[in-house]
């Protein structure tokens, strides 16, 4: 019973305003049982601070394997980057795999390997890697060299073997953004991009990354495929959910949206979160950080589903 008791968590991943966790959010992660926290450069000063902020947060919420997460992507998206250097990028690597794959899978695992090292070490065990978005002519200079390629197969190579490797380090990756940002030509931070590709020219290269994916958590795009479904973003639509990321790319995991704080999604937080959730998104990531956001957003949110619940527990196996 006490397992069960400890998956009862709210369908919602919280953010915090500083490098000390103020007395407010406290309360919010003891009393009020939030799936996970997100950690950003504002919250990460030096390694002490850090590692007494990840052990504050898991003797708050009394659980040594709640999901604290970072998007440590390394060049332009590195949040730890006043603790390390992380300026090697996925394009790198993604160069380097169609140069020589046996000679740049080994330097990748050891990457991989340190970086993950540098995580535990830290007490952060999610991190918001790899992103399988496929460069295409026109994509959005936000996605960039965060992409592997250009090449969909190395795209999917690659993503696998990030899987694989950040696993194996005991750290969980999410893929994202399903089912593909390449083919968006604005930011979604700040405005919605409206992809209007058929579905076949978007099977063929954007959705092939994320196909059957081993990954366990996937993180939605907010985008409009309007071919798909005219009025509503992938977050928000079910016929997207269901019919592309659960039938078409097989993906079987626990589906987070991406941050509901951002420009592309045009309703209040609660109702870009009920519509999230709604739509089939599992959990509601929320990164912007403001406290009184925070309660309003937990108050409104369900608890997780039992499939949330199963998968959560897979999760904590995973972790041990």
């Amino acid at each position: 019973m006490g397992f069960v008791k400890k998956m009862k968590r709210k369908a919602l991943i919280v953010s915090l305003k500083g490098t000390n966790l103020s007395k407010l959010e406290k309360k919010l992660l003891s009393k009020e049982k939030p799936w996970g926290v997100i950690l950003f450069k504002r919250n990460l000063k030096s390694t002490e601070q850090i590692k007494k902020l990840t052990y504050k947060i898991r003797s708050l919420t009394k659980d040594k394997s709640f999901p604290i997460i970072i998007d440590e992507e390394g060049a332009k998206v590195s949040r730890l980057s006043d603790i390390i250097n992380n300026p090697i990028s996925a394009t790198f690597f993604g160069n380097l795999f169609r140069k020589d794959k046996i000679f740049c899978l080994k330097i990748y695992n050891k990457y991989i390997e340190s970086l993950c090292q540098v995580l535990k070490d830290l007490g952060i065990n999610v991190n918001t890697i790899p992103v399988l978005d496929v460069l295409r002519k026109n994509t959005n200079k936000v996605i960039g060299d965060r992409s592997f390629s250009k090449n969909k197969k190395i795209v999917k190579q690659l993503g696998n073997f990030t899987l694989r490797y950040l696993h194996s380090s005991k750290i969980m990756g999410i893929i994202k953004h399903i089912p593909g940002h390449g083919a968006a030509t604005v930011d979604s931070h700040k405005k919605m991009p409206i992809v209007s590709l058929n579905v076949k020219s978007l099977n063929k290269i954007d959705f092939y990354p994320f196909k059957f994916s081993s990954a366990k958590l996937a993180m939605t795009a907010h985008i409009l495929y309007s071919k798909i479904d005219k009025k509503n973003v992938a977050t928000f639509s079910k016929k997207i959910i269901n019919d592309v990321i659960r039938k078409k790319l097989g993906f079987k995991g626990i589906l987070i949206s991406d941050d509901i704080s951002m420009k592309a999604l045009k309703y209040d937080l609660k109702t870009n979160a009920k519509k999230s959730l709604d739509a089939g998104c599992n959990i509601v990531l929320y990164c912007a950080g403001k406290t009184n956001d925070n309660f309003k957003l937990i108050k409104s949110v369900p608890y997780i589903d039992k499939f949330t619940s199963k998968k959560t527990s897979e999760f904590y196996k995973f972790l041990r």
